[in-house]
């Protein structure tokens, strides 16, 4: 009985396979992150994925994107609510709007590295 599937056939093709479904999911979650501006949940989504896919981008440039991802949402989240707390004092809108042109430098810097197929510097 002749088996075409081999273990080594298979294990060839899965590289290619793993890092071509990590490079569309690492698109996914940058266009998620763009989306959070309009819809607000959609970010919760993207770091959800994160965190659940990010084991699977070890030792990939992948892993730089969702590492780089990751620290935008938290980072973004702290001067979110730094920003509302302080807008009652006026700074706050100032501190929003600069916390918005942050993460949109983020997210073009993360998608234009990502086309690239560079890594990101973290």
């Amino acid at each position: 009985m002749s088996d075409n599937l081999s273990p080594v056939t298979m294990d060839a093709a899965t590289p290619v396979e793993k890092l071509a479904s990590l490079k569309q999911l690492t698109m996914v979650t940058y266009i998620l992150y763009a989306l959070s501006a309009f819809t607000g949940f959609t970010g919760l989504v993207a770091i959800i994925i994160n965190y659940v896919k990010r084991e699977d981008t070890a030792g990939t440039i992948y892993a730089s994107h969702f590492t780089w991802q990751i620290r935008t949402f938290w980072w973004s989240l702290v001067w979110m609510i730094l920003g509302a707390v302080t807008v009652l004092i006026g700074v706050g809108f100032l501190i929003l709007f600069i916390d918005g042109i942050w993460v949109l430098y983020r997210i073009v810097k993360g998608f234009l590295n990502w086309n690239d197929g560079k890594p990101m510097p973290v």
